[in-house]
């Protein structure tokens, strides 16, 4: 399996792995986890969507996407996050960019600065 189709297949399984956790919770409070995955572009969207008492809820749980041949992760309100899971599964540090911090913070992170 060569290296994207590796990648793919692993946000792949934690997007499906966490949505199947928590919808059922999710249900309760009116609202669902959206699987978004567009291999075209490389682009990987846990959504969460419903009601709230305070109005409609729109909220990028998991935004993820490849680019140079890395995890470029924009958006992580996971419990244990993203990188960890990665990590567990043998990705390499270089690998994975925390998109989500900014430029001058990604060498303190230990992970890939771009």
């Amino acid at each position: 399996m060569d290296k994207l189709t590796r990648y793919q297949h692993l946000v792949k399984h934690f997007m499906n792995e966490f949505a199947r956790l928590v919808n059922p919770s999710a249900q309760r409070q009116n609202s669902e986890m959206m699987l978004i995955f567009d291999d075209e572009h490389q682009q990987y969207l846990l959504l969460t969507v419903g009601w709230t008492k305070n109005g409609h809820l729109h909220h990028p749980t998991l935004h993820v996407y490849f680019r140079q041949e890395k995890f470029w992760i924009e958006q992580d309100w996971t419990e244990e996050g993203f990188a960890t899971y990665l990590l567990e599964q043998g990705v390499p540090r270089d690998d994975i960019v925390l998109a989500f911090q900014p430029p001058e913070m990604r060498p303190l992170t230990e992970l890939a600065v771009a």
